[in-house]
């Protein structure tokens, strides 16, 4: 019975995100607002517009998340990257409020190679009291990357120090992905507690098995049951963390419900 009280969901296509979630019978879903490679700033392409997305998903009781564009970096020392994310960041921030999104997950970035990790923290202290922060803001572990801020623990732990002197650090939050810390090397065996005593929380868990084997650094999903991550190990960070899942895994709505079947079935 443990995993009746677990909300499953899956990152979907954007178009109808309503539509998706039942299509998997699933308590949410996470999905991109706009392009994800692209600094044009979010658009909701969802027939009802923001409005009618919002409606919609209250009433089918459909929880959404938004995630922001990849290409976000607020850490860097680069002002050409810095300051347009610090923009992006905002745009998306209001458009998943405008939505009704439970919160925004972002990925922690990276300094260059020679800097000091140091300035990367506080940049990202700088940016949170620079957001309005209307709904929870999901910091996502990464996988890899040259001198990345939250794919080892001690750079989650200088991020999150950072940024708790920043105002609105209380609606920060953690998205813990279990492929980025398996290929980014933390033991998924106690991931959960270690993040929980660094972050005071975890948000959102993505259940993402990897095709790559631990501390590869290379961020490529896989399936539950086709990855080099043992699927019972998963299930465990799912049970430890006790959040909502969202799967970030390849196919479409059968394979992401075999997907939820194989870790509810391990819980």
């Amino acid at each position: 019975m443990a995993g009746m009280s677990i909300a499953w969901g899956a990152h979907v296509e954007q178009t109808d995100p309503i539509a998706e979630a039942k299509a998997r019978q699933a308590a949410h879903v996470q999905f991109f607002l706009g392009d994800p490679q692209g600094y044009k700033g979010p658009e909701v392409r969802y027939a009802g517009g923001a409005d009618g997305l919002r409606a919609d998903a209250e009433a089918e009781g459909v929880g959404l998340y938004v995630h922001a564009p990849y290409i976000v970096n607020v850490a860097t020392t680069n002002n050409r990257i810095r300051i347009p994310s610090r923009k992006l960041l905002q745009q998306h921030m209001d458009a998943a409020a405008e939505i009704g999104a439970r919160g925004l997950i972002v990925h922690g970035g990276h300094v260059n190679r020679d800097d000091d990790p140091a300035i990367g923290f506080d940049n990202w202290r700088k940016a949170v009291e620079a957001t309005d922060i209307k709904i929870p803001l999901l910091i996502e572990n990464t996988a890899g990357g040259d001198n990345a801020m939250t794919r080892y623990l001690d750079r989650i732990k200088g991020v999150f120090d950072a940024i708790s002197a920043a105002s609105g650090a209380e609606n920060v939050g953690f998205c813990l992905d279990t492929c980025h810390a398996h290929s980014g090397g933390i033991a998924l065996e106690s991931v959960v507690d270690e993040v929980r005593a660094i972050t005071g929380r975890i948000d959102l868990v993505h259940c993402n098995n990897s095709r790559d084997d631990f501390d590869s650094g290379a961020d490529r999903h896989a399936n539950v049951d086709t990855g080099t991550i043992d699927p019972d190990l998963l299930a465990q960070v799912v049970r430890d963390a006790g959040v909502p899942v969202v799967f970030e895994t390849p196919g479409g709505a059968d394979e992401h419900v075999a997907d939820f079947e194989a870790i509810r079935s391990r819980l």
